[in-house]
């Protein structure tokens, strides 16, 4: 009887729940669903858009209103929930198309100057990039000879894949090389105590980078001139795809900070043409690095933009790749920083959400954009230091 009593209650309740389950999905099915879209949904590549971007009236509120991915360029299906006026989750999906609409960019002023019987690609010469193309075709228009001297009248064109275009003409100097007399000019270097009189604030620090180029450094006397923090140079690779050094001071440089007590962080620089290859990269350092007691940014610095037309990087490519180098450091816990001078922070690089070491020779940067450190000069003069060195405000 009470096995009988059992199944009966389990039927039951087997029953109540087949016909709620019934009854929700012919609600669902049944549920009003008012959406109208804009006409016009066409997003521009890498831009930020969301869900509710394209949607111009509902029935009901968003569950969430979500960043779309605009990475890859064409028709993209965006996909998402609501909760109605009769408070009923329902899904819905719209259509929209990725395009890019910026012409590729080409570093040219008015005038290039190239001496006699150089032996370069001029085309690979001259920078010429696209934000999404990573080989947009450039070329030059008029005739030229590199082994005569003369003005030529020139015209660089490039065009991406989106048939995007752009145009520079400019003037081809050929000039004869002549013979340098050494000058005994001094330099004209910016004193540190300078630079502390008229930046240090509250809010600051101000320290150097260094690496093997300034020598053997007397660490007590850089302290004692009020040398707040240093940037120490790593290593790096020889060259694209060559092999990666240490810098010859690195491991000196660090064992001396330490011994002073002065914060450090370290840096970087990359011939990176990929991502992957970023990261192989930033695992390198973090090899080298685990030792030490490293308190400030580890700075992934690429310089290579008189071959960058070789890398075959678009900008979004470039910004990826030093993005996922930061990305990497900051899994290991560190504090991750791209550096890079203000010309192509604003012109190359596209907008991060990491932090930037801004490289910028003035009095008064500026540049529009966060940076979390400035390099302010590279012809910085400090007791202790015999070359001349980077001096850097860190925020």
């Amino acid at each position: 009887m009470k096995k009988k009593l059992l199944l009966l209650i389990i039927g039951g309740i087997i029953t109540f729940f087949s016909f709620f389950s019934l009854f929700q999905y012919i609600r669902i099915k049944t549920a009003k669903i008012e959406v109208t879209l804009k006409k016009n949904r066409q997003v521009e590549f890498n831009s930020k858009a969301k869900v509710s971007d394209f949607i111009k009236s509902m029935n009901g509120k968003l569950k969430k209103d979500e960043e779309i991915d605009t990475t890859k360029l064409g028709k993209k299906e965006v996909k998402f929930q609501f909760i109605n006026d009769d408070n009923i989750t329902v899904s819905y999906q719209y259509d929209i198309e990725v395009v890019d609409t910026v012409e590729p960019l080409i570093w040219l002023t008015s005038t290039y100057s190239v001496v006699k019987d150089s032996d370069i690609n001029l085309v690979d010469q001259i920078l010429c990039g696209d934000n999404y193309d990573e080989r947009p075709k450039c070329y030059i228009e008029g005739e030229y000879d590199l082994t005569t001297v003369g003005d030529y009248p020139l015209v660089f064109k490039a065009e991406d894949s989106s048939g995007n275009k752009e145009q520079m003409p400019f003037t081809l100097k050929v000039y004869e090389q002549e013979n340098k007399v050494s000058s005994s000019k001094e330099e004209n270097f910016i004193d540190f105590s300078e630079v502390l009189k008229n930046y240090k604030t509250n809010k600051n620090k101000i320290g150097l980078d260094i690496s093997k180029w300034q020598e053997d450094i007397d660490f007590q006397k850089v302290k004692d001139a009020g040398v707040e923090f240093l940037m120490i140079r790593v290593g790096g690779t020889r060259g694209k795809n060559g092999a990666y050094f240490v810098d010859e001071k690195f491991k000196q440089n660090m064992k001396e900070a330490k011994k002073v007590g002065l914060p450090v962080g370290v840096y970087f620089y990359s011939y990176a043409d990929s991502s992957k290859k970023a990261k192989e990269e930033a695992k390198w350092v973090m090899k080298q690095i685990k030792d030490y007691d490293i308190s400030l940014p580890i700075a992934f610095d690429w310089e290579e933009w008189e071959h960058f037309n070789t890398y075959h990087l678009s900008f979004f490519g470039l910004t990826s790749m030093a993005e996922e180098f930061v990305k990497e450091v900051e899994k290991k816990g560190y504090k991750g920083m791209i550096y890079g001078s203000k010309a192509y922070l604003e012109n190359v690089f596209l907008d991060t959400s990491d932090d930037i070491w801004l490289a910028h020779y003035t009095n008064q940067t500026n540049y529009q954009k966060d940076y979390k450190m400035w390099q302010i000069c590279s012809n910085g003069k400090v007791d202790g230091i015999k070359t001349a060195v980077d001096i850097d405000i860190l925020y």
